[in-house]
C-alpha cells in the first residue's frame, strides 16, 4: 500500500511520459559512453572463458595466460568473507554506545549470512580483475501481516463503510531484511563524469517477467504500454537470449540532482514508475563506489588489466600454435626401396607404429645384404625441427616472463620458488613480491567495508526494536517497563517509610521486623535496571549525526589471514590482563586509593582488544566493586586468637563486675526504702502518740 501511495503522488508530481522521454535519452547517452569498454570487456569474457575458438586442433590452441593470472589472482586480492566490525568510535565507559555497536553487528553479521556476501564479493572479484569494476546494489525488504485490530473476520464492518472511512487495513511487520544484489558489469550505467562525488545518476538493469512487473508497478502501469519494450536487448550469445526469454529489462534509476527513483523499461517512452527515493541514505546512492582497477583522473571508465599485456598474450599464442605445429612433425619417417618382392613388407612390418617390439623373419636374406641391410632403410632427419622447437618454446617462456613483469605476479605469489634460495630471501620476496597487489586488496577491502556500512545505514534507519534484538540475541528492557520497576520501588519505599512510622508512634525502634527494612530488588530486575533501554539505543542508532561520532563500521580483512591470528590476539589479551592483575594485586593492597586508577587502566588496555570487548561489561563491573570496596572505611585489625581469649576473658569478667555492682545498687536501694519507710511508720507512732495525749490533757 505504501508503494502505491508513494507511486501515485509520483504520478501527480511528475509526468511518466516527458521522464520515459528524458530517461531514455540519457540511457542511450551513457551507453554511448561505456560502448568501446563493453565491446573490449565482451572480447576478455569471451576469451577468459575460452568460447572464442575451438582448441582441438593444433593450429588453434592457445595459451591460457588470462586464466591462470586470474587464478593466481583470485586468493592473493580476496580469499573470505569480510566479517563486520561495529566499535564505539571513542573507547570510553559509554553503555548505550556499547550495546547498539553489539546489536548493529550482530544483524550485519546475520545480513551478510543471509545474502551469501561471499559469493557476491567473488562474483565482484571476478569482474574487477577481468574488467577493472564490480558492483553491487543494496536494498530493503519488509514483509507485511494484518494487524489484530481484535475484530473476527465474520464481523461485518460498522454501516458497511469500513472501506471508506476506516480506509485500508492496519498491518504489521512481519519480518524485514538488507538485501545485496550482485550487478553484472554490464547491467549497471551511471552518468558520464571524472570523479565519482560528480556523479548525478546511477542505474542497473533488471530482467523481469510479466507477473513481477504486474506484482511490482501494478496492473495500470502494464495497461499503459511503460512495459512494451520495442527493441529491448534480448541477448547476442544464445546462452543470454534462452536467459532472457520472456523477460523485459527494466532500469532502475537513482537521480540524485532531481532527488526521485525512476523505473523503466528499456527501449520504452514511458516510465513504469517515478518517485521519491524509498530509502534516505547519507551519500543518497543505494549502491556503494565501484570497485575500481586501472583508472585515469580525466573519466570513470576504467582499463582492464588484459590491455596492457594483451600482445604479448596473441605472440603466445602464435608461438604455442607454431610449437604444436612443429610438434606434431616429430614422427618417424622412412625411406625404403619397393618392389623387392618380400623385402618391403618386412620392413612396413617392423615400423608399423603398435609394434613396439618385433620379430620379421626376411625369406631372401642375401638380396636384402646385397643392397646394404638396414642402410636401405632412409629415415627423415629431425634435429632441425627440434631445434626450432626449443627456440619457440625459449621465446614464449620469455614472453610469460615479460607478462609477469607487467602484472606484477612475482614466482613467490604463484608459489613457484628454487630450493636454492635462503629462507631470508624468500621471506623478502614474499614481503616485496606482493606490492603490486596490495592496491587491489585494499580497494576491495574498501568495497567490502562500503557494504557493510551502507547495510549498517539501512539497518539501523528501518529496523524495528523487536527485529533488532530478535536477530542480535539481545534481550533489552524498554523504557516502559523500567518505569514501571521504578514505580513499584517507589510504591515498596513509601509503604515502607509507613510502617517505620507507625512503628514509631507504638514505641517499637524503627527497623526492628523485616518488613520495615527498605525494600531490594531480585537480582535478575537489578541486573535489568543496569541496562540501557531499547529505546535509547534506537534513539542513538536514527540519530545520523550522533551514530556517526559514536560509532564506527569497519571490516576485518578481506585476505587470507595467518590461521593462528586469532588464537595469538586472545592469547595476547589473556597475558596482558594476567599480568596486569598480577602487579595491580600487590600495589592495591599497598595503596587502596590507586585502585580506580588501576581499573581505568586496565579497561583502557581491554577496549584496545577485539578479543575483549565481550569481557569489557564484566570487568566495568567488577572494576566498580573493586573501586567501591577500596573507597569504603576500613574495619579494625582483628588481634591474635589468644588476645581474643584474653578479651573475652576480660568482658566476662568486666560484665560480671558490672552486674555484680547493679545488683549491689538495687540491694543497696532497696534497703535504703525499707529504712525510709520503717521511720515514716515510727514519726507516724510518734505522732499519733502525741495527738492521744494531747487529747487526754484536754479531757
Amino acid at each position: 500500500m505504501e508503494d502505491e501511495t508513494m507511486a501515485l503522488e509520483g504520478e501527480q508530481r511528475w509526468d511518466p511520459a516527458k521522464v520515459g522521454a528524458h530517461w531514455q535519452q540519457e540511457l542511450e547517452r551513457a551507453q554511448r559512453y561505456f560502448k568501446s569498454w563493453h565491446d573490449r570487456c565482451g572480447k576478455i569474457e569471451k576469451i577468459y572463458l575460452d568460447q572464442q575458438s575451438d582448441q582441438t586442433s593444433a593450429a588453434k590452441r592457445r595459451f591460457p595466460m588470462l586464466w591462470a593470472n586470474t587464478a593466481v589472482l583470485q586468493p592473493a586480492v580476496y580469499a573470505r568473507v569480510p566479517q563486520p566490525v561495529v566499535e564505539r568510535r571513542f573507547k570510553d565507559a559509554e553503555p548505550v554506545a556499547r550495546i547498539a555497536s553489539e546489536i548493529v553487528e550482530r544483524n550485519l553479521a546475520y545480513t551478510g549470512d543471509e545474502a551469501d556476501l561471499d559469493s557476491i564479493m567473488r562474483a565482484v572479484r571476478d569482474d574487477f580483475l577481468l574488467c577493472a569494476r564490480g558492483t553491487v546494489w543494496l536494498r530493503y525488504e519488509a514483509d507485511f501481516e494484518p494487524l489484530d485490530m481484535g475484530v473476527a473476520p465474520s464481523d461485518p464492518p460498522a454501516d458497511g463503510l469500513a472501506g471508506e472511512i476506516g480506509g485500508p487495513s492496519m498491518e504489521a511487520i512481519a519480518d524485514e531484511r538488507v538485501c545485496i544484489d550482485y550487478v553484472h558489469w554490464s547491467d549497471f550505467l551511471h552518468s558520464p563524469a571524472r570523479r565519482w562525488k560528480d556523479v548525478t545518476w546511477v542505474a542497473r538493469r533488471v530482467p523481469m517477467t510479466d507477473d513481477e512487473m504486474e506484482k511490482r508497478f501494478g496492473r495500470a502501469a502494464m495497461a499503459s504500454g511503460a512495459a512494451d519494450a520495442a527493441g529491448a536487448r534480448k541477448g547476442e550469445s544464445q546462452a543470454e537470449r534462452a536467459e532472457n526469454e520472456g523477460k523485459t529489462h527494466v532500469w532502475e534509476i537513482w537521480c540524485k540532482s532531481e532527488n526521485y527513483t525512476v523505473w523503466i523499461a528499456d527501449g520504452s517512452p514511458v516510465a513504469l514508475e517515478v518517485s521519491e527515493p524509498p530509502l534516505e541514505l547519507t551519500h543518497f546512492w543505494p549502491c556503494p563506489r565501484p570497485a575500481y582497477g586501472t583508472m585515469s583522473t580525466s573519466s570513470l571508465i576504467p582499463v582492464p588489466d588484459y590491455v596492457y599485456y594483451q600482445q604479448q598474450c596473441d605472440e603466445i599464442d602464435l608461438l604455442t600454435r607454431r610449437i604444436n605445429k612443429l610438434t606434431d612433425q616429430l614422427r618417424l619417417k622412412v625411406f625404403y626401396p619397393s618392389g623387392d618382392g618380400a623385402i618391403s613388407p618386412a620392413i612396413e612390418k617392423a615400423m608399423r607404429p603398435e609394434n613396439d617390439m618385433v620379430m620379421v623373419p626376411i625369406p631372401e636374406w642375401a638380396a636384402f645384404t646385397d643392397k646394404g641391410g638396414s642402410k636401405a632403410v632412409v629415415t627423415l632427419p629431425i634435429d632441425e625441427v627440434q631445434k626450432v622447437i626449443v627456440a619457440c618454446m625459449a621465446a614464449r617462456k620469455q614472453l610469460i616472463e615479460d607478462v609477469y613483469q607487467i602484472t606484477g605476479i612475482s614466482d613467490i605469489v604463484r608459489g613457484d620458488t628454487q630450493a636454492s634460495e635462503t629462507a631470508t630471501a624468500q621471506r623478502i620476496k614474499s614481503q616485496w613480491g606482493s606490492i603490486r597487489i596490495r592496491d587491489r586488496q585494499a580497494e576491495l577491502a574498501r568495497f567490502a567495508r562500503d557494504i557493510i556500512r551502507l547495510a549498517g545505514e539501512i539497518i539501523c534507519d528501518q529496523f524495528q526494536p523487536e527485529t533488532l534484538m530478535l536477530v542480535s540475541g539481545i534481550k533489552l528492557p524498554t523504557m516502559a517497563q523500567k518505569q514501571q520497576v521504578e514505580m513499584q520501588m517507589q510504591q515498596m519505599q513509601m509503604a515502607a517509610q509507613q510502617t517505620a512510622m507507625r512503628a514509631e508512634q507504638m514505641g517499637q525502634p524503627a527497623q526492628s521486623s523485616p518488613e520495615m527494612a527498605p525494600p531490594e530488588l531480585p537480582p535478575q530486575l537489578q541486573q535489568m535496571m543496569g541496562q540501557p533501554t531499547i529505546d535509547e539505543v534506537v534513539q542513538l542508532l536514527r540519530n545520523d549525526s550522533i551514530r556517526g561520532f559514536q560509532i564506527d563500521i569497519e571490516t576485518d580483512s578481506t585476505i587470507e589471514p595467518d590461521e593462528d591470528a586469532e588464537k595469538q590476539r586472545r592469547m595476547e589479551f589473556v597475558q596482558m590482563v594476567g599480568g596486569f592483575m598480577q602487579q595491580a594485586g600487590a600495589m592495591a593492597q599497598q595503596s587502596p586509593m590507586l585502585v580506580p586508577v588501576m581499573v581505568e587502566t586496565l579497561l583502557f588496555a581491554a577496549r584496545g582488544f577485539r578479543a575483549g570487548r565481550q569481557l569489557e561489561s564484566m570487568l566495568e563491573q567488577v572494576g566498580g566493586q573493586l573501586s567501591q570496596a577500596a573507597s569504603a572505611p576500613k574495619p579494625e585489625p582483628q588481634p591474635a586468637p589468644g588476645e581474643m581469649l584474653k578479651l573475652k576473658t576480660a568482658e566476662v569478667k568486666a560484665s560480671a563486675e558490672q552486674r555484680k555492682a547493679e545488683l549491689g545498687v538495687a540491694q543497696a536501694e532497696i534497703e535504703h526504702r525499707a529504712a525510709a519507710e520503717q521511720a515514716r511508720g515510727e514519726m507516724a507512732a510518734q505522732a499519733i502518740d502525741q495527738m492521744r495525749a494531747a487529747q487526754s490533757l484536754y479531757q
